[in-house]
């Protein structure tokens, strides 16, 4: 069975398509390279104990852009005239940080939507109807509820997540207009951690917008101080507080969303993959303190635009319908980051 992987080399995406390798599953692994690093497979060869030859006839890496329709048509044509056509997409490709894209909302709209639009016009053209969706929970913006359920009011603060919702918006409108679609939703709290072998991990270009990469730099000395942005949330500990999720749980999300998927046709499940456990940014500073025996500088900062105060999962419709749950504690969550970071002090350069 062969799979297209959308944003393949990006952090989830490589752990999601590694734990597919595993599998069994061929893929077909679309990435603009925009965030993320072609080495990424040779690290795969690594973990997987097998050589490139091997490799190459599991993987095959195609530099795209979601917005270039005309390269979509041609590697879904490719494999539909060679007898091996796609099965199913994982559509990770998309922008992602909440603060740029309160300054850049346009790109947002366009690489997010639009982006999202060309991929879902060649899978129908090529009857390939299965997609899994990297939604997120930034969809749900500011609650009062203690853990937040799938029935929760969809209000984003932000362009990010009004692009996420505007997609899901997309996706459930297909649904409804055709019974050969079939869409798994999945709204992730905050992916954390790294493979365990620290082969493979999230190297953001540039000064990270997320709080493990930019403690991790912290850590080892790449950047001065963390930033902490506001301590006047209202929180146990004033700061912000996050249901994280170990990278390889949620991979394994992604997995049994898939299979779900395969079982039969036109469904459509809109499912939390979180802990359901919320922890403080003083939280994950002490925690990884801990791990690391190394003390993390850190310096209040005012909140950022489009920030919220908790978000936290009520993950029981995931393990009712996938059967699946988180496994991992945040004290692996900052083990595996800090494994990840001390063999890759400059991550994949």
């Amino acid at each position: 069975m062969k799979l297209l992987v959308t944003g393949g080399a990006g952090f989830i995406g490589s752990h999601t398509s590694l734990l597919l390798l595993e599998e069994g599953y061929d893929l077909v692994i679309y990435d603009s390279f925009h965030n993320s690093s072609k080495k990424v497979f040779k690290r795969f060869e690594k973990i997987l104990g097998c050589d490139e030859t091997y490799l190459t006839k599991r993987i095959k890496v195609i530099e795209g852009d979601i917005r270039d329709r005309n390269l979509l048509e041609e590697v879904f044509n490719y494999y539909s005239s060679s007898g091996d056509s796609i099965t199913a997409v994982l559509h990770f490709a998309g922008l992602k940080s909440v603060s740029e894209s309160v300054i850049k909302p346009i790109d947002y709209w366009d690489v997010n939507l639009l982006g999202t639009k060309n991929l879902i016009e060649v899978m129908a053209k090529y009857e390939c109807y299965k997609l899994v969706f990297s939604s997120s929970a930034t969809v749900y913006g500011s609650t009062s509820s203690s853990k937040i359920t799938e029935d929760h009011n969809i209000n984003p603060q932000n362009p990010y997540g009004h692009t996420k919702a505007a997609v899901e918006d997309f996706l459930t409108d297909l649904y409804n207009s055709n019974d050969k679609w079939s869409f798994a939703i999945l709204r992730y709290f905050n992916p954390v951690g790294a493979h365990s072998s620290g082969q493979i991990g999230e190297d953001p270009f540039g000064v990270p917008n997320n709080l493990f990469p930019f403690i991790s730099q912290v850590a080892i000395g790449r950047l001065e101080k963390l930033l902490v942005f506001g301590n006047d949330w209202p929180t146990t500990d004033g700061t912000g507080i996050r249901d994280y999720i170990h990278v390889i749980d949620l991979a394994q999300g992604h997995i049994s969303a898939l299979e779900k998927l395969l079982e039969n046709n036109n469904q459509i499940v809109k499912l939390n993959l979180g802990s359901g456990k919320g922890h403080s940014v003083l939280d994950v500073i002490k925690t990884f303190s801990k791990v690391t025996g190394v003390d993390i500088p850190y310096e209040i900062s005012n909140r950022r635009s489009g920030d919220t105060g908790q978000n936290v999962a009520d993950p029981s419709l995931s393990k009712k319908t996938l059967g699946w749950e988180t496994k991992r504690t945040l004290f692996e969550m900052c083990r595996d980051s800090w494994n990840w970071q001390t063999k890759n002090p400059n991550g994949y350069n």
